[in-house]
């Protein structure tokens, strides 16, 4: 059995006996019909990011070859707010590849990621789903390089306190239970994300231990591996669900949002990529970080003040964007440091033996080299519209491979130091408004080649700008019940 299908979690793929890229609708079929599946669920993404859903109740067989084969229609003026009602209808067209078996319902179901397409059979130019798979395949004709991410998806778990281990505020990292709380929640989540097509490499307890209110609020993380960029976000989107859904059956209450409260450690959605040549990482060579590596290095940090308008799309975002902390405010980078905003972690470059060293009983020396490089950018939170933000990191890095002076400039911005403690540092934007002015500013990188089609930018610097958050820190010091009603306005944004 090929060894990518032996020990998945994903039970078509098991089933089927092969690789989720070689779906096809007959395989589905089959599936359905040999497992007594009773329906289909479409899902798809909307404008606001989230996972949207359309139920099938199968009457027949060609009832189901029916909408495998044509999806259906849906009101796209509804799902997206700059659609007008007078020319509405779309069709969401089902992706084979992506198809699952839902681990919620008491009814035995199939879901299915969909694309959205208009009237005349040609993608939605202003889909998510079409933008990031558009600004891919760019970088791709451009550069004959893959671009891959993989997100830190960061949550906290509220519940009531628990007497007997108190948490410690702020002591939380790789903590274990029972000093730890909800590991078994978190496990779950992993459980069911890698069922339904995630492919997770692990989860611990995050920092973040909070006590107020009578509750006690558990930061967790969930960390993928590196896939082709626009899968990335479809399992970002769908971890999200998951790890909702899960809270919501054991009546706990789950938040990404960047802020839950003032002065406490907030969440983030740090996202490593990488840039592949075949099955050949590029940000290394001999090695050493690369001319690649730097170059994409480079992009991020140029169009890193316009990144925020699709990474930290909430006034909450900015309480967590704030110096002397571990979420970044410098335009900078550096190896292994969290003060800056794009780090370069440990890589395993030069690192020898080490499984030997402590396992002297293992005979085979693994002279093989393996480059796990990647760079990880720091901004964005649990607000972000997950496929905008990759797409606009896709061109961020096709700029910085195609821009003759990115070597320079990633030079100049190289840091050893705590970088909220340098003067010299352009900084990013402090509210969405500012992000919404730095976005019109920088939009011909994002709008190039018809990626980003204009209304969408048009779209995100009004819905930016409607928030009149200038100031915001500012204005609202000093007044907590103030702060909090805020912070408790985006509580469940993403």
């Amino acid at each position: 059995m090929n060894g990518k299908i032996e020990l998945s979690p994903n039970n078509l793929v098991n089933f089927l006996n092969k690789p989720s890229s070689d779906f096809t609708k007959k395989d589905i079929i089959y599936y359905i019909e040999k497992n007594e599946i009773k329906m289909v669920n479409f899902r798809y993404i909307g404008g606001d990011g989230r996972l949207k859903t359309l139920n099938f109740v199968i009457n027949d067989k060609n009832h189901l070859d029916s909408f495998l084969s044509n999806g259906e229609r849906v009101d796209g003026s509804s799902l997206f707010s700059y659609i007008g009602a007078s020319r509405s209808d779309l069709y969401v067209i089902p992706k084979f590849k992506t198809a699952f078996l839902n681990p919620f319902t008491n009814i035995p179901t199939i879901d299915i990621l969909c694309s959205y397409y208009k009237g005349d059979g040609t993608p939605l130019e202003s889909s998510p789903e079409n933008i990031i798979l558009k600004a891919h395949n760019l970088l791709k004709e451009k550069t004959g390089f893959t671009y891959e991410a993989l997100g830190e998806l960061e949550y906290y778990l509220l519940s009531e306190i628990d007497s007997i281990y108190p948490i410690i505020e702020q002591k939380g990292y790789h903590e274990s239970h029972p000093f730890s709380k909800w590991g078994s929640i978190r496990r779950e989540a992993m459980e069911v994300i890698s069922q339904i097509g995630g492919r997770i490499k692990y989860g611990h307890a995050e920092v973040g231990n909070i006590i107020a209110n009578d509750l006690e609020m558990v930061q967790h993380e969930i960390e993928f591996l590196p896939t082709p960029v626009e899968d990335a976000a479809d399992q970002l989107v769908l971890a999200k669900w998951a790890v909702r859904e899960i809270a919501y059956k054991y009546e706990m209450e789950v938040s990404f949002a960047p802020k839950i409260m003032v002065g406490q450690a907030g969440s983030g959605l740090h996202i490593h990529s990488r840039l592949m040549d075949g099955d050949t990482n590029l940000l290394i060579k001999n090695k050493a970080l690369s001319d690649e590596a730097k170059k994409l290095i480079s992009g991020l940090l140029e169009l890193s003040p316009s990144l925020t308008a699709f990474g930290n799309t909430v006034p909450t975002s900015f309480l967590r964007l704030v110096p002397h902390q571990e979420a970044p405010t410098s335009i900078c980078w550096g190896d292994t440091n969290r003060s800056v905003l794009v780090r370069v972690p440990l890589g395993w470059v030069n690192a020898g033996d080490m499984v030997r060293d402590q396992n002297p009983l293992e005979k085979e020396n693994p002279e093989k080299y393996i480059n796990n490089q990647t760079v990880e950018l720091r901004s964005p939170d649990g607000s972000a519209n997950v496929h905008l933000l990759l797409a606009g990191m896709t061109m961020a890095a096709l700029h910085g491979l195609e821009d003759r002076d990115a070597l320079d400039k990633s030079e100049k911005l190289y840091v050893e130091k705590d970088a909220s403690k340098l003067k010299n540092l352009m900084q990013l934007p402090s509210s969405c408004s500012e992000s919404a002015d730095l976005l019109k500013k920088q939009r011909d990188f994002y709008e190039r080649d018809g990626v980003f089609p204009p209304a969408i930018i048009d779209y995100i610097i009004n819905e930016l700008k409607n928030y009149k958050d200038s100031n915001l820190s500012e204005r609202l010091f000093g007044k907590a019940d103030n702060l909090q009603a805020l912070v408790q306005e985006f509580l469940h944004c993403g």
